[in-house]
């Protein structure tokens, strides 16, 4: 058990927290991981103060679980998986070190949130390659450490995008900078001599941001990140267009990211666009999932400083020609709900309640990356077992998302359900956990496991869990980092 009296000489008795309410609060989530309540939960002020906590905690091998976002947390990996555990809320790391327009980079800390870095950045011109309607309080740091999609795949050259660098504390307590900001020098001197720690890769020949995503907290605690940003556009034209099939809407996102011809691009079925803006009742998600097509394709093009409106112009002239080939057509607006309204809302952090919870109360996510030959076959896979399970494949929530540059996809199935339901908890459960299955099977990569399944999925490659308990031997020594995590 880790020294209280050292706890709080770190961080201030206001700062560490015993009460029972708060420790409720971190033992479970909106997931069907099993309820454990931590030891106290901590909140420190500075990244010394993170240091500080690591090295108390090696010395009695006390379980660390790192928590950078408020609630609600969906995926389990913010709970607890022994009784024993500190939770260490990052909350109060909120500065904004700087935002860059020359150089479109940004430096935050894991306690900023998405509601506040998009105003910053637009103040200075930029906006943030951002995920599909983020929380209120997702961290950004933790978005990016998890890896969520992005929805402007056209500035994503690399899955770990838009990470740039970052610092760190290792489970050992040693400190680390990945990427430009590991040297020469402090991050201070490089600024002095005009450096920006923008380059991700390195030090050397390794890249070791790599080893810190999708790790969930079980390798150290970042206390800054830079991340790149885009330039706010001139104009913008959003437009849909829906279709009873998905390939045709496919083979569409394929030219339209190949050709650099859009910014926002994604697909989402009835369910999901029904899910994000139904506002008032069941009845107004019926009907607006009644009248939407089954698929929904949304794209946006843009223009900038230089010759907006031409731009914008010639594009859509482009596209017009791919589309009539093609024998479809774009609209301004699809099922009652307008292109302007889509991209004004997917262009900021989701209004409470979070879209997840407003139509049930919980949500359960199937997520996995996959291409274009398979995906329609794993899409299959999971109609079968929502129907054969009891759940319905109409109510399945479906989201295709290109990711970089649109080599390949994120495909996100998700389960809505009413926690307070115990046959439709179970259902969803069993559902989430026979689809993984099977839909690997398929051929669906799961690059990021959480929760129950992650076990199932890990299992599958034995040789690199074995490189990775090795990595985590080195950087964890003593398992002090969220152990029972993903192969941990």
């Amino acid at each position: 058990m880790i020294d209280k009296q050292k706890l709080i000489k770190i961080v201030g008795a206001g700062n560490v927290d015993y009460e029972q309410a708060a420790l409720d609060d971190y033992s479970r989530d909106v997931s069907f991981v099993n309820q454990i309540r931590p030891a106290c939960v901590v909140k420190p002020k500075k990244a010394g103060d993170v240091q500080k906590i690591i090295q108390l905690a090696n010395k009695s091998e006390t379980p660390l679980v790192p928590v950078s976002s408020g609630a609600p947390h969906f995926r389990g990996d913010t709970v607890p998986t022994l009784g024993d555990s500190v939770v260490v809320v990052l909350c109060r790391l909120k500065e904004i070190v700087f935002v860059d327009r020359p150089r479109r980079v940004a430096m935050i800390e894991p306690g900023v949130t998405f509601g506040e870095l998009i105003p910053a950045a637009r103040k200075e011109g930029l906006r943030l390659n951002m995920p599909l309607l983020p929380r209120e309080s997702k961290s950004v740091i933790g978005s990016i450490l998890e890896r969520e999609p992005v929805i402007l795949p056209k500035y994503q050259w690399d899955v770990s995008d838009p990470l740039a660098c970052l610092g760190l504390y290792f489970g050992s307590g040693d400190e680390f900078r990945t990427g430009q900001a590991a040297g020469p020098g402090t991050v201070k001197q490089q600024w002095k001599v005009g450096g920006v720690q923008k380059a991700p890769y390195g030090p050397g020949i390794g890249s070791l941001h790599r080893l810190v995503q999708g790790a969930q907290g079980t390798m150290g605690i970042v206390t800054w990140m830079s991340l790149r940003c885009e330039l706010l556009p001139a104009v913008e034209e959003p437009f849909v267009l829906g279709s009873t099939g998905l390939e045709p809407l496919l083979e569409l996102t394929s030219w339209l990211i190949r050709l650099r011809m859009v910014n926002e691009c994604f697909i989402l079925n009835n369910t999901n666009m029904a899910a994000i803006f139904a506002k008032k009742s069941h009845k107004d998600f019926q009907k607006i999932k009644d009248a939407m097509p089954a698929w929904t394709l949304f794209y946006t093009v843009a223009g900038y400083d230089y010759f907006p409106e031409e731009r914008v112009s010639s594009q859509i002239k482009d596209i017009t020609d791919i589309t009539q080939r093609m024998g479809i057509s774009a609209a301004k607006s699809v099922g009652g709900v307008s292109a302007n309204e889509i991209l004004k809302t997917v262009q900021k952090p989701c209004e409470e309640p979070y879209w997840k919870t407003r139509s049930k109360g919980a949500c359960e996510d199937i997520m996995f990356l996959s291409i274009h030959d398979k995906l329609e076959g794993q899409i299959d896979t999971m109609n079968d077992l929502a129907d054969r399970s009891g759940y319905g494949a109409s109510n399945v929530g479906a989201y295709i998302q290109p990711v970089v540059q649109g080599t390949s996809y994120h495909c996100e199935f998700n389960l809505f359900y009413d926690p307070e339901n115990t046959i439709e908890s179970d259902r969803a459960q069993k559902l989430s956990s026979s689809a993984t299955k099977q839909l690997m099977d398929k051929g669906a990569f799961f690059s990021r496991p959480y929760g129950d399944n992650a076990r199932m999925i890990t299992n599958r490659d034995a040789a690199t869990v074995s490189v990775l308990q090795k990595f985590k031997k080195i950087f964890d020594p003593n398992n002090v980092m969220n152990p029972g995590k993903v192969c941990y």
